[in-house]
């Protein structure tokens, strides 16, 4: 907590404080490691056009497919940058679409084969970050990490519908 000595006065030793504890500044340090440590692995793997910020929208492609509309609202994003979003996903192979039977108006979107693959090789990316988050502050704490995050975001999201 900031502490005012005078209106004018700044404390930088209390704002680095703070700032070191900020959870939007740690969500995005930890964002930021793991798209550093996993991007190149998948690159390495042959996903050379391939970028974290893909997964927000490929990870809310269901088995029987999602249209463009679920899928921006999934993804928070709108439905026109869906719309460029899903052409770029399906020109670089990952992904591919179909005309909605139950409405002609709209589109089914798929993972296609690659895309699959992908998620395969994802994971044992994802498991090497986690082994090493696992090493430094031990299994039982990250599991209670992920249980907080998981509880956090599930019913904040609960809130804003």
């Amino acid at each position: 907590m900031f502490v005012e000595t005078d209106k004018n006065s700044f404390d930088f030793d209390q704002f680095r404080a703070i700032r070191e504890r900020s959870i939007g500044r740690l969500f995005w340090r930890l964002k930021r490691y793991t798209s550093n440590l996993i991007e190149p692995k998948l690159h390495a793997l042959g996903y050379t056009d391939f970028k974290m910020s893909y997964l927000m929208f490929l990870s809310n492609i269901e088995e029987g497919g999602t249209t463009n509309n679920e899928l921006a609202k999934r993804a928070c994003v709108t439905k026109q940058m869906m719309s460029k979003i899903v052409g770029l996903l399906e020109s670089e192979g990952y992904i591919y679409i179909q005309k909605n039977p139950a409405d002609s108006r709209s589109n089914i979107i798929f993972l296609n084969d690659r895309g699959k693959e992908l998620f395969v090789s994802l994971k044992g990316c994802m498991q090497e970050a986690r082994d090493k988050f696992d090493a430094i502050v031990g299994h039982d704490r990250m599991e209670q990490v992920l249980d907080t995050m998981f509880e956090l975001a599930n019913k904040l999201e609960n809130e804003e519908q």
